[in-house]
């Protein structure tokens, strides 16, 4: 099982007018890798980014590690081209999925695959995803908008995961604060999705530390 810890800041609570310059300071600051969120309005009820925002992300930062949420309905149509845009990894949820065979595309595509679920989605439904999935991401609020509170109910799928003997990496999306980040991580968390607490954080520095102190 990972033992470090890692920080993801996620660009949905950056600053669009001034992104180049919110990935810096990530990245200044000690940043594992960048959290990029799709959204197709479909899947979830917002918009977002497309395959353009990533080849630019990759050409302005070409050893960030990129992992590229994808909240849309159609997952299998999306992965090659954010694979061939730079995407370090590519992570489909399994409400949107019929086949586990996505996930053999994604690594057969040089890509990390992970498999992600939202707050109402058990986490028996993703047992026959489990073998083949090198990440697990288990969403803390209702995907589609940053700024919402955590979801403590949720969080316990990350112990549950650990329970069945998953040993791959497990991320936290949604409502991760410094304050919630211990508990996480104890329960066996070792990627930390930080939006607004990072982007609007007096400190950011002082965030990432903490994180990594975990």
């Amino acid at each position: 099982m990972p033992e470090s810890v890692r920080l993801a800041p996620s660009i949905l609570a950056a600053d669009p007018l001034r992104l180049i310059g919110d990935v810096e300071t990530a990245v200044r600051c000690g940043a594992d890798e960048l959290h990029v969120d799709i959204m197709d309005g479909h899947f979830v009820p917002n918009i977002t980014y497309g395959p353009a925002l990533v080849r630019a992300l990759r050409r302005a930062f070409p050893a960030l590690w990129l992992d590229v949420h994808l909240m849309v309905s159609e997952p299998a149509r999306w992965i090659r081209p954010f694979a061939e845009a730079g995407a370090s990894a590519l992570t489909a949820h399994v409400e949107a999925l019929r086949s586990p065979d996505i996930l053999s595309d994604i690594a057969g595509l040089g890509v990390r695959p992970g498999i992600s679920l939202k707050p109402a989605t058990p986490v028996a439904a993703l047992d026959k995803y489990l073998p083949q999935a090198e990440y697990v991401l288990v969403m803390t609020v209702e995907p589609g908008f940053g700024g919402q509170k955590l979801m403590s109910d949720c969080a316990d799928k990350v112990r549950q995961l650990r329970e069945r003997g998953y040993r791959g990496r497990i991320g936290c999306d949604g409502g991760v604060t410094p304050e919630n980040a211990p508990a996480l991580a104890a329960l066996g968390a070792d990627t930390l999705i930080m939006g607004t607490a990072f982007f609007r954080a007096e400190d950011p520095r002082k965030t990432a530390d903490a994180v990594h102190a975990l």
